[in-house]
């Protein structure tokens, strides 16, 4: 390069400082060069390269390594062969955002219900936990990508608070394999926000019918190398039902530093402190009557579920170049649970745990290629204390048990294009745990322990019809130890070790977007289940009392989302369920249906969308025919139609706000029930009510 002027080209070999991006955009780069070569700088009257000054150039936007974005989210579920979905927090900041049905109950497939209009609910994917209305089993649930689950597979959702999430990501079945998931279920995990995509100061507040009021407040932020983000929320009700009060508090919390474009770790602390009153199950004639009373046993025992809980997790990504990376994380918890039940039970816990799992996206030859390998051990101890149930009071103590818990987990999953629109998906996990539990309390008691493992494979395909549609298939097999909850319920305290349970699934579907006019999610599923954990529960306490296996059973069913806009700024949003899960040849049952979850489910909202943000427009959730609530086939739950009302207006800076109306008619149901194995066509005590009708509305600033 020569002479005075500095050319467009001669500028490119001329700059020896550096350009520092965290992210560098190529439009941002192009830009600072076009603007060196336009911008008539003139060299000195030497044959000397030109020296000019360093230049920053930051990217607007910029993503976190360690969390991803949600575009990027939504790109990688598309390399899933099968039931998958992300859910962005705006879509239920329109109204009231409290419980996981708030969040979760347009997810094609998921079935979430409040036992008594709070957290705790009875959630199920492709009836997992069919059998369980309390902690949930069969699915794993994830907070940032590290369990939430305790050890053994229970899990509280009063720990989650949908107004601390970014976006919730949602697998089905097998689909949950990238995570370390063999469950039946699947996997849900509970992303935060971080500093880079969360907003400066954010307040909301919530009120309404039965005592109900939330606030929460958040802030993030990024100052250089270090983002930020910290909420706190508060949540009270009096409650639809008596003796339903519940009061939470929550502080979610994360730091995240970039030590340079490659490598970045984030810090978590996540703090709980939750108080529910438990007003237990009702009959069908008492429902009908008086929804609003509670269960007398439930009374008269002060029943309730407290507990304090605070969690601290790391995870930290190295990239290894553009086509690698490594993601490590960590995280411990301890809970301190009050249990006032049947008995009172006492249980601090431990549950911590380590990840590692490490993607590949480099080419075969020129084959594109996608590999994750995974790691994950998790260990947990319970102290589970005992005792009399003296009106919510501990009285003589009834048992002691020292319980372990550790699972060692190795994953894989490669996926190969065969062609550029079709991809192979081959994966396979090995899970090996343990059960141990020590008697502190019986003298002369013996030592439980029992260990199960099992190879788990799986496999799919993708077709891309275009950039929009996508069709899969997959074949998967599933695995799932019973957790201590169940094999200690109960009056019985010496562990019975059930079986784990197993099963097979195959599945086809679709995603995909049509002329911006409709998106859908469909998945259709057949599973047959092996040794399928059946836990009991007592009719007239209504209190667990242990685990049994079946033997087969099938579940088969459809999981349909659809989004379609009707008409200009018209919208209709759209999920179906059809649950078809039954016995298959059981000595006792035959083919019976298996019980607690309807076979069909419908939720839709019809919604006028204005551009400067107002919406309007009503709601419909509608459980169409009865569905059993024993095995047996005597005792159902009626069908039910809810009809709710939405208006407000959302902005992304500003003053937001919303009125909600829910069951408009007043109606009568049970929004769940219990299961049992044979009510012999008596009205027994396992109808839940659903909240009569209610009010709420909501304020939000954001900036």
């Amino acid at each position: 390069m020569k002479g005075n002027r500095v050319d467009q080209v001669g500028s490119c070999q001329a700059i020896t400082g550096k350009i520092i991006a965290r992210k560098p955009l190529a439009v941002a780069v192009t830009g600072v060069l076009a603007a060196i070569a336009s911008s008539g700088i003139y060299a000195q009257n030497t044959d000397d390269p030109v020296q000019l000054e360093t230049i920053k150039v930051v990217a607007p936007g910029q993503a976190s390594l360690t969390v991803p974005s949600l575009p990027e989210v939504k790109a990688t579920m598309r390399q899933v062969p099968g039931g998958a979905n992300v859910i962005d927090s705006e879509s239920y900041a329109t109204g009231r955002a409290s419980t996981l049905q708030d969040a979760l109950g347009y997810s094609p497939g998921v079935f979430i219900q409040p036992r008594f209009g709070a957290e705790e609910a009875r959630l199920s994917i492709r009836g997992s936990g069919i059998q369980r209305t309390f902690h949930m089993r069969g699915i794993k649930l994830l907070q940032d990508g590290s369990r939430l689950n305790l050890a053994d597979g229970g899990a509280d959702f009063q720990a989650i608070e949908p107004l601390a999430a970014r976006y919730i990501e949602v697998f089905r079945g097998g689909n949950a394999l990238q995570y370390g998931s063999t469950t039946l279920g699947g996997a849900i995990n509970f992303v935060t926000p971080t500093g880079y995509d969360a907003e400066r100061f954010r307040a909301r507040g919530e009120a309404g019918s039965f005592g109900y009021n939330r606030l929460m407040l958040s802030s993030g932020g990024v100052h250089g190398a270090l983002d930020y983000f910290a909420s706190v929320s508060r949540y009270s009700q009096d409650g639809f039902r008596d003796w339903s009060e519940q009061e939470n508090w929550r502080m979610f919390s994360n730091v995240g530093y970039r030590f340079n474009s490659d490598l970045e770790t984030r810090f978590y602390l996540t703090y709980t402190k939750t108080d529910s009153q438990l007003p237990g199950n009702l009959t069908w004639a008492q429902l009908r009557d008086n929804p609003k009373q509670a269960n007398a046993v439930s009374l008269k025992g002060r029943q309730k579920r407290d507990f304090d809980l605070i969690r601290v997790a790391n995870r930290t990504t190295l990239k290894l170049g553009n086509d690698q990376r490594l993601e490590f994380s960590a995280f411990y918890s301890h809970k301190q649970l009050w249990h006032p039940i049947f008995q009172v039970l006492d249980q601090p816990s431990h549950d911590y745990g380590l990840g590692l799992r490490y993607i590949n996206e480099m080419p075969i030859a020129s084959w594109r290629n996608r590999f994750v390998l995974g790691f994950e051990p998790t260990w947990g101890t319970v102290m589970d204390n005992r005792f009399v149930n003296v009106s919510g009071r501990a009285g003589a103590r009834t048992a002691k048990f020292d319980q372990d818990v550790s699972s060692y987990v190795v994953y894989g999953e490669n996926q190969f294009y065969l062609l550029p629109e079709l991809s192979l998906i081959a994966g396979a996990q090995y899970t090996y745990t343990t059960r141990k539990q020590k008697d502190l309390f019986t003298a002369g008691a013996l030592d439980r322990s029992k260990n199960y493992q099992r190879f788990t494979p799986k496999v799919g395909l993708i077709y891309e019809l275009n950039p929009e549609i996508q069709f899969f298939s997959n074949v998967s097999t599933s695995f799932e130890p019973p957790s201590f909850s169940e094999l200690t319920a109960g009056p019985v305290m010496a562990p019975v070790f059930a079986k784990a349970q197993r099963a097979i699934t195959f599945e086809v579907g679709s995603r995909g977007r049509l002329f911006d006019m409709a998106e859908w999610d469909i998945a259709l599923y057949r599973a047959h289940v092996r040794n399928e954990l059946l836990a009991l529960v007592d009719p007239v306490t209504s209190s667990p009392v242990g685990t049994v296996n079946a033997g087969k059973t099938i579940h088969q069913g459809v999981e349909l989302g659809l989004d379609v806009e009707l008409a200009k700024m018209i919208y209709l949003r759209q999920m179906y369920m059809f649950n078809d899960f039954k016995f298959d040849g059981d000595p006792v049952f035959g083919n019976n249906q298996l019980a607690g979850i309807p076979r069909h489910f419908y939720k839709a909202e019809l919604t006028y969308r204005h551009p400067e943000g107002y919406y309007i427009g009503p709601s419909v959730e509608w459980s169409p025919e009865k569905y059993y609530v024993d095995h047996a086939n005597t005792l159902s739950a009626d069908s039910y139609a809810l009809l709710g009302f939405k208006i407000g207006k959302r902005n992304r800076t500003g003053f937001s706000w919303f009125a909600e109306a829910r069951n408009l008619t007043d109606r009568k149901y049970a929004a769940t029930t219990g299961v049992m194995d044979n009510a012999k066509g008596l009205d027994q005590a396992q109808f839940l009510p659903g909240d009569g009708r209610s009010f709420f509305a909501g304020l939000e600033y954001r900036m």
